[in-house]
């Protein structure tokens, strides 16, 4: 593999990370936007959310689903009026929601951290079941820090990081939408898995931040590439058209917490396949 290469920058905290409908998405947690990047380098501005963490996934008619982290609300995109409120997730917790993962039959999976950020760490995680319908449902509890969080292609697994368990953990998907655990899908050790991303093949990437890195592994924990870099990685996008680039939004850690300082956010990218 070669160096990465920077596509945007200046970034307040570049995260989510996604390759959809041949471009790249992003979002920038300090601006309060989702942006995509075409393939000529053009930058376009697709939607503003009203509170930070930011993270969007696509619902089986292609409209666009966002969480709006603080507001604990599930936000959809309705032709000619924008983002729309489609469920309060305050019933389950009012603490600030993280990511989402949007499964084929419709359903949505939002997961949260369960306590304030700048609180002490506890296992209080928990992931919702939104339905179509807005209806929402707690589906599992207990959980360290979730974060990045994935659909299997079959749709019988969804895989959530744990950042403070250094793990990805599994859970069966019932046809009825709720979660079965299913163990550990990789441990980390060393690691503090953030945003994730299928690789193509059966694999996972994942964005570390004190490691300023993002690797690849294997269900089991096998490693199977690394991409060292110069700052945090946040998140991370298998993508391009085919397949063989990752995309990695990347700033200066801690740095980036504060508001007042320099913005260091990048959209980095990398060729990993031949």
């Amino acid at each position: 593999m070669g160096e990465a290469t920077t596509l945007v920058s200046g970034l307040g905290m570049g995260e989510s990370a996604r390759w959809h409908g041949g471009e790249f998405f992003y979002a920038d947690w300090i601006a309060g936007t989702i942006s995509s990047l075409d393939g000529d380098g053009n930058v376009r501005r697709v939607a503003g959310v009203p509170s930070f963490p930011i993270t969007f996934d696509w619902l089986p008619d292609g409209r666009m689903a966002v969480v709006s982290g603080s507001d604990a609300a599930v936000l959809v995109e309705v032709p000619h009026a924008g983002l729309v409120p489609l469920a309060d997730l305050r019933g389950i917790s009012e603490h600030p929601w993280n990511e989402i993962a949007v499964h084929s039959v419709g359903n949505i999976y939002v997961n949260g951290i369960g306590y304030d950020y700048a609180g002490e760490p506890q296992e209080t995680g928990v992931i919702a079941l939104v339905r179509p319908d807005g209806s929402v449902e707690k589906v599992a509890e207990g959980l360290s820090f979730p974060n990045g969080m994935l659909v299997s292609a079959d749709g019988n697994t969804l895989v959530v990081a744990e950042s403070n368990a250094g793990q990805l953990t599994a859970f069966a998907i019932r046809a009825d939408g709720g979660l079965d655990p299913a163990g550990s899908w990789a441990a980390l050790e060393g690691s503090a898995p953030d945003g994730i991303s299928w690789d193509g093949s059966g694999g996972i990437w994942f964005a570390d931040v004190p490691g300023e890195r993002c690797v690849r592994v294997a269900q089991g924990g096998t490693v199977l590439d690394t991409v060292q870099l110069d700052q945090g990685c946040f998140s991370c996008a298998a993508g391009g058209l085919d397949g063989g680039l990752l995309f990695m939004m990347t700033a200066q850690w801690p740095q980036v917490l504060d508001p007042a300082s320099e913005k260091t956010g990048r959209v980095q990218v990398m060729r990993v396949k031949p």
